[in-house]
């Protein structure tokens, strides 16, 4: 694998965690991870002095990053930095200061041990004291938490079971609504589930056809794209029943 130096990250963006400056160290090569510029006002002032082919983009940089791409160009940092890495939620959550909302849109996730425990007869109820903490500790310092579930009529057991231990949710805090599929079909939906934090931030999950869940993520911040999503679960929301009033 291809030996790349990590400089440094936007240090006014913690929970994003971008944008980031490389840097190759045996070519001395630069690499820039940033937001794409599309403002057609830069672009053509930019045009003015350059012609940009259909290969190229333009990469913008706060001025705070200053600091790491002088370390970048001089070779002044220190070998062997790391790099935050991917976000997890706990961290994602940790830094959300006004509202964390989640969209699912599937009929059966796996694996499942309170699922699988429901149907060999037992309350399918498991130990979520790790979740309902994060979301009480959410919730107290002011962030408002809502869950929107999208689902098929007859709902599949899986569903069904789902719906029997929301309880929990509700009990740490969490807003829950249900909304039948049959009922979206003139929504524009995102094509994977997603959560997304204080409106600035949508992290995507993909899943396995049989439901596996995937340890990958699509992380968005542009406003533009960010908008549309904003306004899907909205939509959802508004459409949805409580959760003490969907029956299943």
């Amino acid at each position: 694998m291809r030996e790349i130096d990590f400089i440094g990250s936007d240090p006014g963006s913690e929970d994003e965690r971008c944008p980031a400056v490389f840097r190759d160290p045996n070519t001395g090569d630069f690499y820039q991870q940033g937001r794409l510029v599309t403002d057609p006002e830069v672009l053509k002032s930019l045009g003015e002095h350059v012609a940009l082919a259909p290969d190229e983009a333009v990469i913008w940089q706060p001025a705070r990053m200053a600091h790491q791409l002088a370390e970048a160009a001089t070779a002044t940092y220190e070998p062997g930095r790391q790099g935050h890495g991917i976000p997890t939620f706990a961290e994602l959550l940790a830094n959300t200061t006004r509202s964390a909302v989640h969209l699912e849109m599937r009929d059966h996730y796996q694996p499942s041990a309170g699922f699988e425990d429901w149907k060999a007869g037992g309350s399918g109820r498991t130990d979520r004291s790790r979740w309902t903490s994060q979301v009480q500790e959410a919730i107290a310092r002011g962030v408002t938490m809502r869950r929107a579930r999208i689902v098929s009529e007859p709902v599949s057991d899986y569903i069904r079971w789902e719906h029997s231990v929301t309880d929990v949710n509700i009990e740490a805090g969490e807003q829950v609504r249900w909304l039948p599929r049959r009922r979206t079909w003139d929504l524009m939906l995102p094509g994977a589930d997603f959560w997304m934090f204080d409106q600035r931030l949508v992290r995507f999950h993909f899943d396995a056809g049989d439901g596996t869940m995937l340890d990958e993520y699509e992380f968005v911040s542009d406003p533009r794209r960010i908008a549309h999503v904003v306004a899907a679960f909205e939509m959802v929301w508004e459409r949805a029943a409580p959760h003490e009033k969907y029956q299943v």
